[in-house]
């Protein structure tokens, strides 16, 4: 792989995020999206979307040590922090997450404040099973989503490790394990896009990439960031390993997934596909995988690469997407560019940046 090609592809990826809307319309989105097309570029509307958004170029700067990167976050906050609410929802946690890292990099006492508050008021107050598993949110109650390990336990993460505040890490740990043992299919290793925690099911059973996705990428965050505090329990470690195992087993030729894993008629969506990629490379720098791995990993990272447009926009990439009806219901959803979308793609380049640059340091 060409290192200064992966460096600007970054770049681009990363400066086209900063455009906003970038000229979308509703009309680009048909009647089965969860959210008009205008919504995937909104840097400044603060949930899920954005914060996997400024995660991403949270990860970028602490890669590149780029000032101007650092000023556009610091900037972001100021702007939008007076839209931040406790709302019983996980998608709200998510622009939490540079927070933390905020505090490290600054020494701003609102950000570690702000980051205190909220992971103390989710300690308290989030939905949960009767089995203590967090609830995507109090508007889709009883339901355990995938999508909850990247919102919410990233930021829970990253606050137990500035606050040494083991019962937190504890919890994040106790979470993701749960989030494996009931959305993970036995025979496959893969997991589904949720699960009913009262009628006992995966709801419409859909094998969703982008759902496997946000635990293929934020379970190695996850246990980079806390695993010098709480030991990692070894039965997240195995299943880690049997979902990697699973997924790889549905890679197409030219590296990408489509958007129900086990459904080859069905697009190939660029997200999901960006984020197994640099998941995997990370677990494989942290030892939760083979070195091995690493070969599906940049399989995917050229067909990312094959979707990036001239302008730095991701293309390919699903419209927000909640548990869906049928499972037929995930290959009609429109494909326009998104902030997770970039997000992704911008999170496996930083890895793979970092993983590089220690290779010819050493």
């Amino acid at each position: 792989m060409d290192l200064s090609l992966v460096q600007d592809k970054a770049r681009m990826v990363y400066e086209y995020m900063k455009r906003g809307t970038a000229g979308l319309r509703r009309e680009t989105a048909n009647a089965v999206d969860h959210d008009p097309a205008s919504w995937g570029m909104d840097i400044d509307d603060w949930d899920w979307n954005a914060g996997v958004g400024l995660t991403a170029i949270s990860d970028y700067y602490e890669k590149t040590q780029d000032p101007g990167v650092l000023q556009y976050m610091a900037a972001w906050i100021a702007k939008n922090k007076h839209q931040c609410a406790k709302k019983d929802h996980v998608n709200y946690l998510t622009p939490l997450a540079i927070y933390p890292e905020m505090y490290l990099r600054t020494g701003e006492p609102n950000y570690r404040e702000t980051a205190v508050e909220y992971a103390d008021w989710v300690m308290a107050n989030a939905s949960r099973s009767r089995d203590g598993v967090f609830f995507h949110g109090a508007s889709v109650s009883e339901e355990v989503w995938a999508d909850t390990v990247f919102m919410a336990l990233v930021f829970l993460s990253r606050t137990a490790r500035l606050t040494a505040n083991l019962t937190i890490a504890e919890q994040v740990f106790r979470q993701l394990l749960s989030h494996l043992q009931l959305l993970q299919d036995e025979k496959t290793g893969i997991l589904y896009h949720g699960y009913h925690c009262v009628g006992k099911h995966h709801m419409s059973g859909a094998l969703w990439t982008r759902g496997n996705s946000w635990v293929v990428i934020g379970a190695p965050i996850i246990v980079e960031t806390i695993r010098d505090m709480v030991a990692v329990p070894n039965e997240i470690i195995a299943r880690y390993k049997q979902l990697v195992n699973g997924i790889v087993k549905y890679q197409a030729e030219n590296g990408l997934w489509h958007t129900v894993m086990d459904r080859p008629d069905f697009y190939q969506e660029t997200s999901g596909s960006a984020g197994n990629a640099g998941g995997i490379m990370k677990a494989v720098r942290l030892q939760m995988l083979e070195p091995g791995n690493r070969t599906n990993a940049l399989k995917a990272m050229e067909g990312v690469i094959s979707k990036i447009n001239p302008e730095g926009a991701v293309e390919g990439v699903s419209g927000g997407t909640p548990i869906m009806p049928t499972i037929d219901a995930y290959g009609k959803l429109t494909r326009y560019p998104t902030l997770y979308g970039q997000g992704l793609t911008l999170l496996m380049f930083s890895e793979y940046l970092f993983q590089e640059q220690a290779r010819k340091g050493k």
